[in-house]
């Protein structure tokens, strides 16, 4: 059973590499491919930490949640501002009623 193991881990961390190897290659492809990586780490992580090896599966985890966050980077931003704006807006609506 071990030697299954150890083949599904070495093709998961092949898989991986040649992803990120296509990321820097191909210059249009590569937020894809980042966001492909980043969506893995997490999956690996939560898969990890499900399957019993929690330390290791939170780092992965944690990794993968923070390159995904650098990523999306230019989408969150503008959808906290505007969030911010609505809930400010909305406390000034708020107040004038009192």
């Amino acid at each position: 059973m071990k030697t299954n193991r150890s083949k599904g881990l070495a093709v998961i961390l092949i898989a991986l590499g040649v992803l990120i190897l296509l990321g820097k290659l191909t210059p249009f492809l590569g937020n894809l491919f980042g966001l492909v990586v980043a969506a893995a780490m997490i999956a690996l992580g939560y898969y990890g930490i499900r399957r019993g090896n929690a330390f290791m599966g939170w780092i992965v985890l944690f990794f993968g949640v923070i390159y995904m966050i650098s990523k999306l980077a230019w989408l969150i931003i503008p959808v906290l501002g505007i969030g911010l704006i609505v809930y400010g807006v909305s406390a000034l609506k708020g107040r004038r009623g009192y």
